[in-house]
């Protein structure tokens, strides 16, 4: 009966794809039209061994599909989505249900003007006080809802404003938040601006940024402000060889949900500075974050809805599966201190260290450290009201992370390249993952990776890995080996194993367990299928410092993905 519950169920997953998939491969008379399917299902199975969620409803998915048509200095688009239901801890904030429509706007160029009603998204320099976007995988979305100009009154200077409402959650349709957002910001390029008169070898780029929220006070014991303001002023020098990028931010009083409602201004400070050469690039940066959580609802439930901003991480965003799902680091809004250096360098052809091929070595470390603060609120209610006392940079003693890690990557011959990786880690999984009384976790991790060409069609990629560590899960190691047909098949099998390895967790019950899982995909044209089956493991999913927990899970799952 199971199987044929799975067979009916993803057959009419890809069923409901084919009308729209079909349509939308004709062009629309004097314009065109495009867009983009994609559906992950996933079928449950019980496995106590792993803890796996197993939902009322065994079979659940994710699907959409945008339709854009475009006609001269016109542009209009929609997105269907379905999640009926969704996947098991799909997605990072509130609850996605039902099937409807979930994105749609209107959008016109006129010479240097562009106005956008309906659903888009922004940002304003690197996100301090103003980035609306989307990471499909994560379940992030926090798309404005309302009217969006840009204008270029002259060369080199650009003007944005905008002001609507944010997506909040779904039901069977987008539901946006009770918050009002509105925003502009104003950027200069100096070398277009002068034009001849510019003599500099580099360029300034000089921008500034204005953000509001609306919500109505209804609290019957705190007088909450009804208008909350943030502004930023950023600059960036560009030349051959070197990006500088420093930007300001400041938040006045915000009380809310995730700060215990004080009413203590928040502020932000980003710089970043990068050099590049032929074989050789190095960057530096830090940053200091203090108070700035800004959702446009004060009492939005969880860290991941209505946010108005972005707060960058300062860390390595990790690709391979341990160091990438287990300890991810994620920005800690309400206040951090933290920097990271990053050096390249390619060893010349024909060299001692290069060799026939060349060899590449990258260095990188970063830290993050919490905030020294001073609490207030002795005296009376009024002082402590304001929360605490801070200053820019000034880092307490309690590290939050550090990451030091190495990577050599060499190509051995025409048909072998190899890699190692070396990360060191310190993870202060308390504040991180929000586990409290947990150990800060210390963990060594290396890694090897290797490619072989059989043909120019075939190939081979695996991955070793080993991660120790005496805190939180214990030791682990991971398999992997992508086998690739070129243009249409490939193949992939991984195994992740917890052997713990320390007689304090295994004396707590913590038994060595496995984590297989097979894959096999097909790609065609814009098409792409991909089936997997075995145990995913629970953990920590993360993309651009923005992470979400998924749940252990035991199934069959189907992905497939098209482009028209």
């Amino acid at each position: 009966m199971r199987l044929r519950e799975i067979r009916n169920g993803l057959i009419a997953v890809a069923a409901g794809a084919m009308p729209f998939a079909a349509f939308a491969q004709q062009q629309a008379e004097g314009g065109q039209l495009h867009g983009n399917f994609s559906t992950d299902a996933q079928y449950y199975n019980e496995d106590d061994d792993i803890g796996a969620i197993v939902p009322a409803q065994r079979l659940a998915y994710n699907a959409w599909m945008n339709l854009i048509y475009t006609s001269g200095a016109f542009e209009a688009g929609t997105r269907v989505e379905s999640y009926e239901p969704s996947l098991a801890g799909y997605p990072a904030g509130q609850p996605y249900t039902g099937s409807g429509i979930g994105y749609r706007y209107a959008k016109y160029k006129l010479s240097d003007l562009e106005v956008t009603a309906g659903n888009f998204f922004e940002q304003f320099g690197q996100g301090l006080v103003f980035r609306s976007y989307e990471e499909r995988y994560l379940g992030v979305d926090n798309a404005m809802d309302g009217v969006r100009v840009k204008y270029k009154p002259f060369r080199g200077i650009y003007l944005k404003a905008l002001a609507g409402r944010q997506r909040f959650n779904f039901d069977n349709g987008q539901v946006k938040g009770v918050g009002l957002v509105r925003g502009a910001d104003a950027e200069v390029n100096l070398a277009e601006l002068l034009d001849s008169l510019w003599t500099c070898r580099g360029n300034l780029i000089i921008g500034g940024s204005f953000v509001s929220k609306y919500q109505e006070d209804r609290d019957p014991l705190l007088e909450l402000p009804q208008n909350v303001g943030a502004g930023a002023l950023r600059v960036n020098f560009t030349s051959l060889r070197w990006d500088l990028y420093a930007e300001y931010a400041y938040k006045i009083n915000d009380p809310n949900g995730k700060n215990g409602f004080i009413y203590k201004p928040g502020e932000a400070l980003l710089l970043n500075a990068t050099y590049s050469s032929k074989g050789f690039g190095a960057s530096v940066g830090a940053h200091s974050f203090d108070n700035m959580f800004f959702q446009s609802d004060r009492a939005a439930p969880t860290p991941f809805d209505l946010n108005i901003n972005f707060l960058p991480p300062r860390a390595k965003q990790h690709t391979y599966n341990l160091p990438a799902t287990l300890y991810p680091y994620a920005t800690q809004p309400n206040g951090e201190v933290a920097a990271q250096g990053e050096l390249f360098y390619k060893f010349k052809k024909g060299s001692a260290l290069g060799g026939k091929y060349g060899t590449k070595l990258a260095v990188n470390a970063s830290v993050a450290y919490a905030l020294d603060t001073t609490r207030l609120g002795a005296a009376d209610d009024t002082t402590r009201r304001l929360g605490y006392t801070s200053r820019l940079f000034g880092a307490s003693d309690r590290q939050y992370f550090q990451d030091i890690n190495i990577e050599l990557r060499k190509k051995i011959s025409d048909s072998w390249e190899l890699a190692v990786t070396y990360l060191n880690l310190a993870y202060d999984i308390d504040v991180i993952q929000g586990k409290p009384g947990k150990p800060v976790v210390y963990t060594d991790i290396i890694i090897v990776e290797g490619l072989h060409k059989f043909s120019d069609r075939t190939s081979l990629r695996f991955e070793l890995q080993h991660l120790s560590t005496k805190q939180d899960q214990g030791n682990w190691a991971t398999a992997l080996a992508e086998l690739t047909f070129s243009p249409h098949w490939f193949l992939a099998a991984m195994d992740q194993y917890n052997y713990v390895g320390n007689p304090e967790l295994e004396a707590k019950g913590q038994e060595a367990l496995h984590y297989p899982i097979g894959s096999v995909g097909y790609i065609h044209g814009g098409n792409r299928f991909q089936v997997n089956y075995g145990r995913q493991r629970a953990g920590i999913f993360c993309v651009g410092g923005v992470c979400r927990q998924v749940p252990a899970a035991n199934g069959l799952t189907l992905s497939i993905t098209s482009t028209f």
